[in-house]
């Protein structure tokens, strides 16, 4: 095997590590909250800052869609984001040149979409149990894949703030 087939093999496990890594967590804690939490029940985490409560999301972020016909919401809830999420995975593995940060942040974007697909296609709907409330900073319910998606989008464009930032003091 040569040292550029290796580079490949080595690229490939690590994409895939990061997003087994997403999914798994996210489901790990999705399935405490399903077999440990009634749906509504509250359970402040850091006072009445951070809750973790279980609820049911059919829809998309913050319920969007729930009320969709099933076909609408079959194609805008499970193909076309799964239809994104794989044209994402492919480009990931045959984009050779592309930078360690923006790997790992696509990767947890994945990781973070295949989660809540996953939740979709197994229970019908996505289980969404913290909400976080301090001041006038107020979030909906979400969960791990949710954290996966938006830490991985902060990351990308961190980190293409940064690249940016670099490219103009060169100049």
């Amino acid at each position: 095997m040569t040292a550029m087939n290796i580079n490949k093999l080595l690229r490939y496990l690590g994409i895939l590590s990061i997003i087994l890594i997403n999914v798994g967590c996210d489901q790990v804690s999705k399935h405490y909250v399903r077999n440990n939490l009634e749906y509504h029940e509250r359970i402040p985490l850091v006072e009445d800052h951070v809750v973790l409560t279980k609820v049911e999301n059919s829809g998309a972020f913050l319920s969007l869609g729930d009320s969709l016909p099933l076909l609408s919401k079959q194609i805008l809830l499970f193909l076309l984001p799964s239809a994104a999420l794989l044209i994402m995975l492919f480009w990931l593995m045959l984009h050779i040149g592309m930078q360690k940060r923006m790997l790992f942040a696509l990767s947890c974007i994945i990781g973070g979409g295949a989660g809540n697909i996953y939740d979709r296609i197994a229970y019908g709907s996505v289980t969404d149990f913290l909400y976080i409330h301090y001041g006038l900073f107020k979030t909906g319910i979400f969960n791990a894949a949710d954290v996966s998606i938006m830490f991985g989008t902060f990351f990308l464009i961190g980190s293409y703030l940064i690249t940016a930032s670099k490219d103009l003091l060169r100049t």
